[in-house]
């Protein structure tokens, strides 16, 4: 069925006064929807009996989310309220405590992560990439409770999945695993920390290259080392791309060594990254011992940035919420990004670099053509929706409602 949006508002341009932004314009229009895309874009269309008609009350039309980092196969949501322990040894006092929780937690799964999934939806996303353990306790089982709890919402949502070698690649002996997982699905390989976890670090880097490359998988590795060991492991890792001549995508999620460097060296490290065309992943992590890495200025100098939320709540932290209008409100806030056009810039971190405004305040979405990926907000424009939080109420992917909640409409008075 064709699919039409009556009275929606999308943004045409910014508002200027004396030469600076001051503000988004927007304007009413009809939208059709065919095909699973953006067929009819007017002021006005017409209805007819083989459309379903969508009255959005002059909400606002941005482009849905893309969680681009979570672990839905390990996870409390969903289950009894139960706090993260103190943590003693690094990431080693996680690794070691899953070697027990997992098992346990393996009944509870696929109802946890169908509930995650759920969440997700609700908060805006239309794509979700789960990395998902695969180590000597649990073996390859997480990969199929994903992949079937992924399926089931195959028309909802697209999705990758990351086959995540927590307790190492090399430390724990998991190549075989990781080349399972490969065979049953997984669309990426992972890898973490090669230094401390694995210490290891040109053996775990080859070796989850090799496994990429000889199931033609993309990657996407956690690197939390910091400082200048993370720079290490960063040109190391960049170096075996060059050399296996890997042309796949690559994605460094949490890049935490990103937030120590200054100056030279990372100037050095993010040219080269852009080079590779690598893409990295950030929850905005904040408070003490926790610093950001340097979002905007990666961004502007070539390297693509994704937000994710990593947890809702589990053994490693209490604090997700998968709002990620909310996520790109703590980004703002971090980076002083005040302004309209700061503010409505900043929504490219959780789309897949796509908004409504393109940099030189030209309208370049939606178009007729594109795909029909898209939420209704209770905002006036993306700047509003970020900076004030602003509901979501209807979330579109592939062209189809997937989800709907009835608020009290507030707009400006959010």
């Amino acid at each position: 069925m064709k699919q039409l949006i009556k009275q929606v508002h999308l943004e045409t341009g910014y508002r200027y006064e004396d030469g600076i932004i001051i503000g988004t314009t927007i304007a009413p229009f009809d939208i059709l929807i065919e095909d699973c895309k953006f067929s009819k874009i007017e002021p006005t269309i017409e209805s007819t009996s083989e459309m379903q008609v969508i009255e959005a009350h002059g909400q606002l039309l941005l482009p849905s989310f893309r969680e681009m980092h979570i672990h839905i196969d390990k996870t409390y949501f969903g289950g009894e309220w139960k706090a993260p322990t103190a943590i003693t040894k690094g990431i080693l006092t996680r690794i070691e405590e899953e070697q027990s929780l997992l098992p346990k937690q393996l009944p509870y799964a696929k109802e946890r992560a169908i509930k995650m999934v759920e969440h997700l939806i609700a908060n805006g996303h239309t794509h979700i990439r789960s990395h998902c353990n695969v180590d000597p306790q649990i073996g390859t089982k997480h990969i199929d409770v994903t992949m079937e709890v992924l399926e089931s919402f195959q028309n909802k949502i697209t999705y990758d999945i990351v086959a995540f070698p927590q307790h190492g690649l090399i430390r724990s002996a998991v190549e075989p695993l990781m080349r399972e997982a490969m065979e049953k699905g997984a669309t990426h390989v992972g890898g973490v920390d090669p230094a401390i976890v694995d210490r290891a670090t040109h053996q775990s880097l080859e070796t989850m290259i090799q496994i990429a490359k000889d199931y033609d998988k993309h990657i996407d590795i956690h690197l939390h080392d910091r400082d200048t060991l993370g720079e290490h492991e960063f040109h190391v890792m960049m170096d075996l791309l060059e050399k296996h001549n890997f042309k796949n995508e690559v994605t460094i999620s949490h890049a935490i060594a990103l937030s120590d460097l200054q100056g030279a060296s990372l100037e050095k490290l993010t040219k080269r990254l852009a080079s590779f065309n690598i893409d990295v992943t950030t929850t905005v992590p904040i408070g003490q011992n926790r610093s950001t890495i340097p979002i905007p200025y990666l961004y502007e100098n070539g390297v693509h940035v994704s937000v994710g939320h990593d947890s809702l709540t589990d053994h490693w932290s209490p604090f997700g919420t998968g709002n990620t209008i909310q996520k790109l409100n703590v980004l703002a806030e971090r980076f002083k990004l005040i302004d309209e056009y700061q503010l409505s810039q900043s929504l490219k971190y959780a789309t897949g670099g796509i908004t409504p405004l393109n940099a030189q305040g030209e309208q370049v979405w939606p178009k007729v053509g594109h795909t029909a990926n898209a939420l209704l907000v209770d905002a006036v424009s993306a700047a509003h929706t970020i900076a004030r939080i602003c509901p979501i109420t209807t979330v579109i992917s592939n062209g189809a409602i997937i989800y709907e909640d009835n608020i009290e409409l507030k707009g400006a008075y959010r």
